[in-house]
């Protein structure tokens, strides 16, 4: 029988890097402003980490007292200090660590080839935080196919199956790795149509190759043959004969020349005279996903690049005057997307066409550059037909959300109700000139007095990365 102490023996390390005793390294983390000193000793790194002890050996000697100075100033002193406490004493604590730290410590455990560490925070990101991994997904799905996080790719690809749009439909989807777009459009369950998806990677395509015409018609033989050398990975998984045939002439016949021959003759064929055989291999209509995917945490009820299920109980909390907001799993509403500008437009026309005389609306826009969140609820909707006039309620607000860097959440409620909602046509959303649309892919703050206080430190019109709006109703189990 053998009889362990691993908790003393790890207690007894992290006491060893705390007092810095006969240290022979200093590691600096941080900038110069926040930089952080770790003491800490290179028989430990050897046998703990050989990345770190590897940098140790190349290092110089910095002083008389023989003590080696290894700087990191592009990793944070708080990530650090997680890292080096799993070198000395093999324990994470991350109670009440934000998510964004937790993958920024992801990211440096793997930079450090800490494979142990890896894998084990690639489990609890998956178990702990699905919401902000579904918040982030484009982010995260990036990342996981640059780093090789195979849990994170198993997750995001399952997700990927039924909800396509988290990707294809986000800003950094023209950013995606070559073997990312490949490892999705390859899939037998992918919910999309044949047609969107030769769409998304003809938009892929054309984003990498910078010098194209912006007008197909004034493309010449080698521009098509840029794109399809920058294609030839995603083009063999397009299930082309499961397209129809008017999308054939719409959407394949302009770039007819990214096909073989063989291939394009067979697929018009294959149009004219289904039961005549052909040469090219057909690949089976991609499968209807018709069961649930396993359920993580109450995950992905909502359909949105900008806010979580975390923020939705919030506002979904604030609709009810609840004082204390629900939990995810008992939020009494659904949200249903019925505009998304990355995806729709962002002109004021395609608002009207698409929410006018929409009850129970949530409009929530990401200012770009920034984690901000902002947002408005309104019971009563917008109606062109009262345009350039205030419409009444007691029941509006607008807020700001916590986001990243973003602390705290700001509600604003309706202080005016009869100036809590303009219907003007040259606007869009509007929460009586408190918050509102400002041209395409800008919004405004004002405080016109209407709502309680502001939801950003500063007035005036902003850009935005996305704006979406939610039609919300009671859930029919509720």
């Amino acid at each position: 029988m053998t009889l362990n102490f691993y908790e003393n023996l790890s207690n007894d390390y992290i006491k060893l890097l705390e007092n810095g005793d006969e240290h022979n390294i200093i590691i600096e983390a941080g900038e110069s402003l926040v930089m952080h000193t770790f003491k800490v000793h290179s028989t430990v790194l050897r046998y703990r980490c050989p990345y770190l002890y590897d940098e140790f050996k190349k290092s110089t000697i910095n002083n008389d007292d023989n003590i080696r100075i290894i700087q990191k100033p592009l990793i944070s002193a708080k990530v650090f200090n997680f890292i080096i406490k799993y070198i000395y004493g093999a324990t994470v604590n991350l109670e009440k660590v934000e998510t964004s730290i937790i993958f920024d410590l992801l990211m440096t455990a793997n930079q450090f080839q800490l494979e142990e560490l890896v894998e084990r925070l690639q489990t609890f990101l998956i178990e702990n935080h699905p919401s902000w991994l579904k918040l982030k997904f484009s982010k995260i799905y990036n990342s996981s196919f640059q780093t090789d996080f195979k849990a994170l790719q198993n997750f995001c690809d399952d997700i990927i199956a039924k909800h396509p749009n988290l990707i294809f439909e986000s800003n950094d989807f023209n950013t995606l790795p070559e073997a990312a777009l490949v490892s999705i459009i390859q899939r037998d369950d992918l919910q999309l149509e044949e047609s969107k998806i030769w769409d998304y990677i003809i938009q892929w395509g054309t984003t990498q190759n910078k010098t194209l015409p912006s007008n197909l018609n004034d493309w010449i033989d080698k521009d098509f043959q840029n794109l399809k050398n920058t294609l030839q990975q995603c083009l063999p998984h397009i299930r082309y004969f499961q397209i129809s045939n008017e999308t054939i002439l719409e959407k394949l016949f302009p770039f007819q020349q990214l096909l073989d021959k063989t291939l394009w003759f067979n697929i018009l064929k294959y149009s004219m005279a289904p039961d005549k055989p052909i040469t090219s291999t057909i690949l089976p209509p991609r499968k209807k996903v018709t069961t649930q995917l396993p359920n993580r945490g109450n995950t992905f009820q909502i359909t949105s690049s900008i806010i979580s299920n975390e923020h939705v109980a919030e506002i979904a909390s604030w609709i009810d005057k609840k004082e204390v907001i629900y939990d995810v799993n008992n939020n009494p509403y659904e949200f249903n997307l019925i505009l998304r500008g990355s995806r729709d437009g962002f002109r004021r026309d395609v608002f009207w066409n698409l929410c006018n005389q929409k009850t129970n609306v949530v409009v929530v826009v990401k200012v770009k550059d920034t984690d901000e969140i902002l947002g408005g609820y309104n019971p009563i909707g917008w109606n062109s037909n009262f345009s350039g006039q205030y419409s009444e309620t007691n029941d509006s607000f607008i807020f700001s959300l916590k986001n990243g860097n973003i602390k705290n959440s700001v509600l604003s409620r309706v202080k005016v109700s009869s100036k809590a909602i303009c219907n003007y046509s040259g606007h869009g959303s509007d929460f009586g000139n408190d918050f509102y649309t400002h041209g395409n892919q800008s919004f405004c703050i004002n405080y016109n007095e209407g709502y309680e206080k502001l939801i950003r430190k500063t007035t005036g019109k902003f850009s935005i990365d996305n704006y979406e709006v939610f039609q919300i109703s009671k859930k029919k189990n509720i």
